[in-house]
């Protein structure tokens, strides 16, 4: 089910390195009214720079929670934090906070605060999902700005709306306070979420990295140089650089936008964008391609020079994997990321970006190349190999290498015999014993629906056995990686006529032929 982004309705920012406490009396509770976008209370309200994202609570939930809210039902207090610089950071209930300024404001993750936050660019998906809460609070709740005026003008509103409208007046949610500095309230904020809701150990280390350079360019990528700016302390000509560099890198992964069932083959090479799972695979990405084996060891990036290095790495690396640069493979998303139903396979993209970094580190694309078209015809062919290495070693994580083991193997035997034998002697390596034949049986479905994953596995099947493909090594082509090639050479007098014309992926194009 879709969530909804509410992340840029608080604001993040850095918990004061002064630990000096603020001694201002704190407040007790707050009203509806103190959410307002122009209260002094609602702008002083923070998050810490390390939260989590706002975008777990579906449009349901949030309408349950206003829901809640106006009919005086019992919500968890509000846990902050002062800073010396008097901003009030929330430790525990984000969620419900901006739930509440959602419906106040009317920006489910699509209105006026977002948009400044992000620059009037908003993510289509982000928008829709914003829409869709809207209609659905407005139609069990109501407008905030009718209560506002069922008190003054009540013939302007429903009976039940001037009812729960007199209540307004006098609910609200309790607030509880950490005392201490900055570090005690960082310790307090990991303790709760802990508990809570459990983080994730790629999540944790996503956070613990906010000020490294691997965690600052993951997180420029992940909004595409959007939203909040963990990179805003650095000098103007690095800030505009690194905006520059995620928002390619963000639409080299997500574009085009991934719909299911699938009914296209230009599909995205990072799966969804907006989704919960998409910060922890670009996380991931970034400290593979940048080689950090020990986060612990790098160092915070003071000018931003870093972070730049390491979104320059990324972006070769996507280049190579699918893109219109001279190097890129162009490999097809559809062959090698997705199952046969249209679902984006994590381990099978860092296990592919594991192989690639090792064949050029080898010069052995021209290799590769010789035998591309054999070996992508037993990827799909053979993708449950690939299933059944990820459960046997039960986790992305540790089936990583095995898959890339299990590739590198296939493309050293496609280089001796021809497919059928190099897929035979691999897998009577003693390192896939454990794997059986095809194992997907759909006998046992009884509904007369088709599911979203059989539609999506007729189409992909279809359309892969016609799908365009390279002139030269005659591979599958991606349209985010098609090159017009002379089949005449320039300088050898070919002109640009279109019977001199043929599609070819950039790195054959440009490399391989000659």
């Amino acid at each position: 089910m879709a969530k909804v982004s509410l992340d840029a309705l608080l604001p993040r920012e850095d918990f004061d390195i002064d630990e000096t406490q603020n001694s201002a009396k704190k407040k007790e509770s707050f009203s509806i009214s103190d959410l307002r976008e122009d209260d002094f209370f609602y702008l002083t309200l923070r998050k810490p720079d390390f939260q989590r994202e706002t975008n777990e609570w579906t449009p349901q939930k949030i309408s349950e929670l206003i829901k809640s809210f106006i009919n005086g039902e019992l919500i968890p207090a509000v846990i902050l934090w002062r800073s010396k610089g008097g901003y009030n950071f929330v430790i525990d209930g984000s969620h419900r906070v901006s739930s509440l300024v959602a419906w106040i404001n009317d920006d489910y993750g699509d209105g006026p605060i977002t948009k400044e936050s992000f620059n009037g660019s908003i993510p289509e998906e982000q928008i829709q999902v914003g829409e869709k809460t809207r209609r659905l609070v407005e139609k069990e709740i109501g407008k905030y700005k009718d209560y506002q005026i069922a008190l003054k003008f009540p013939e302007r509103v429903s009976e039940e709306i001037q009812r729960k409208a007199k209540n307004l007046g006098s609910i609200a949610v309790q607030l509880q306070w950490v005392e201490g500095d900055a570090d005690v309230a960082e310790a307090s904020f990991f303790k709760i979420n802990q508990q809570a809701a459990k983080i994730d150990p790629t999540e944790l280390k996503l956070i613990k990295s906010r000020k490294k350079p691997n965690g600052i360019a993951s997180r420029a990528i992940i909004k595409g140089g959007k939203g909040h700016q963990y990179w805003s302390k650095f000098d103007k000509e690095k800030v505009e650089q690194i905006e520059q560099l995620a928002e390619e890198i963000n639409k080299s992964f997500f574009l085009p936008k991934l719909k299911n069932p699938v009914k296209t083959l230009d599909l995205p090479i990072g799966g969804k964008g907006y989704s919960s799972q998409s910060p922890l695979l670009i996380f991931e990405y970034v400290n593979m391609v940048n080689h950090v084996s020990e986060i612990e060891k790098i160092e915070d990036d003071k000018n931003g020079e870093k972070t730049i290095d390491f979104l320059k790495k990324s972006k070769k690396i996507s280049n190579l994997i699918n893109s219109t640069h001279p190097s890129s493979l162009g490999l097809h998303p559809a062959v090698y990321f997705y199952s046969k139903g249209g679902r984006h396979k994590t381990a099978s993209f860092f296990a592919v970006t594991e192989m690639l970094i090792e064949l050029e580190r080898k010069k052995k694309f021209k290799e590769f190349t010789d035998i591309r078209e054999s070996f992508e015809e037993l990827l799909i062919e053979y993708d449950f190999v690939i299933q059944q290495i990820l459960r046997h070693y039960r986790s992305s994580s540790k089936a990583i290498p095995h898959i890339k083991n299990f590739l590198l193997n296939l493309i050293n035997q496609l280089q001796e015999v021809n497919k059928h034998e190099a897929i035979s002697e691999v897998l009577k390596m003693e390192e896939y014993k454990f794997v059986k034949g095809v194992e997907y049986d759909d006998s046992l479905i009884t509904s007369k629906n088709f599911s979203d994953e059989t539609k999506s596995a007729a189409f992909i099947t279809e359309a892969l056995a016609n799908a365009v493909r390279c002139k030269i090594c005659n591979a599958r082509m991606h349209s985010n990686s098609i090159t017009i090639d002379h089949i005449k050479r320039k300088e050898e007098g070919g002109i640009g006529n279109f019977g001199n014309a043929q599609l070819a992926h950039p790195y054959c194009n440009s490399t391989y032929k000659n």
